[in-house]
C-alpha cells in the first residue's frame, strides 16, 4: 500500500495477458483441463477468496461497533482489495480454454477496474462507510462463484440450476445500494469521504448500471424472447440449450 505501481502494473499486466493471450492461443488447442481441472478449479478458488473477505469484513464490523479503531476494517479492507487481484486469473482461464465470446467489453472493464480503485478506497478511506460495499459485494461474489462452480462439475448439475438472471438482479441492487449511499453522503456533506472521490464513485457505480442492465436485457430478455420464437426439436426448444450453456458460462464480475 506505500506506492500505487505494483497495483497499476499488475493490472496493466492483466491487460496484457488478455490481449496477446487471445491471439497466442488462436493457432492452438483450448487448454480445457489447464492444471488437470481448470473447469472446476477457478470458482471454489474464488468463492473461498470472498468468503475470507466477506467473513474478515463481517468480523471487523463487530470489532469496530465494540472497540471503535479502523484498523480492524482497514485489515479486513486489504484482504478484499487483494481478492480483485486473484480474480485476474477468472480471465486467464477463459483466454486458456478460448472461451473469447465470455471475455466481454463489461468483464475486463469490470476486473482492470476494481483493483486500482480498491487500492485507492483502502489507502485513503479505509474505515467508516467503505466497508458496507465491501461487504454486500463479497457476498454476492460468494454465491456466483458457488453458481459458476456447481456449473463446472457438469450437465449433471447444470440441469438443475435456474438463478443465472437473479445474479445479474444481485449485482444491479448491490450497485442501486452504492448509489443511495453515495448520494446521501453528498447530500448531507457528511465529509467522512473526499468529495472528488464521492463523484468518481457516483459516475463508476453508474457505468456499471448501465453495462450491466444492457447485459441482462441482452441475455434475459431479449435472447429468452428469440428462443421462445424458435421450434421445437424433440421436445425441446433449440434456443434453450444455447442460451443455457451461454448463460451458465457466462461470467459477468
Amino acid at each position: 500500500m506505500q506506492d500505487y505501481w505494483p497495483t497499476w502494473a499488475l493490472m496493466f499486466l492483466y491487460l496484457f495477458a488478455v490481449h496477446f493471450g487471445k491471439k497466442f492461443m488462436a493457432n492452438r488447442e483450448p487448454r480445457s483441463r489447464c492444471g488437470g481441472r481448470s473447469s472446476f478449479t477457478m470458482p471454489p478458488y474464488c468463492s473461498t477468496a470472498h468468503i475470507s473477505a466477506a467473513t474478515a469484513t463481517c468480523a471487523s464490523t463487530w470489532t469496530t461497533l465494540r472497540i471503535p479503531t479502523k484498523c480492524a476494517i482497514a485489515k479486513a479492507l486489504w484482504w478484499y482489495y487483494f481478492s480483485k487481484c486473484i480474480e485476474f486469473m477468472d480471465t486467464i482461464f477463459f483466454v486458456l480454454r478460448k472461451k473469447n465470446h465470455l471475455i466481454s467489453f463489461l468483464h475486463v472493464y469490470h476486473h482492470a477496474t476494481m483493483f486500482p480503485l480498491w487500492w485507492i478506497g483502502v489507502k485513503w478511506v479505509a474505515g467508516g462507510q467503505s466497508f458496507v460495499g465491501a461487504m454486500i459485494n463479497s457476498f454476492v461474489h460468494v454465491v456466483m462463484y458457488t453458481y459458476y462452480g456447481l456449473c463446472a462439475v457438469g450437465e449433471s448439475v447444470q440441469k438443475y440450476l435456474w438463478c443465472g438472471r437473479y445474479l445479474t438482479r444481485m449485482q444491479l441492487i448491490q450497485f442501486f445500494i452504492g448509489m443511495v449511499m453515495g448520494s446521501h453522503s453528498l447530500l448531507t456533506g457528511c465529509g467522512a469521504v473526499p468529495i472528488w472521490m464521492e463523484y468518481g464513485a457516483m459516475f463508476y457505480g453508474m457505468s456499471m448500471i448501465v453495462l450491466f442492465a444492457n447485459f441482462y436485457y441482452q441475455e434475459y430478455v431479449s435472447r429468452t424472447n428469440a428462443n421462445k420464437k424458435k421450434p421445437a426439436v424433440n421436445g425441446a426448444s433449440n434456443g434453450f440449450a444455447a442460451s443455457h450453456h451461454h448463460s451458465n458460462g457466462k461470467k459477468t464480475d
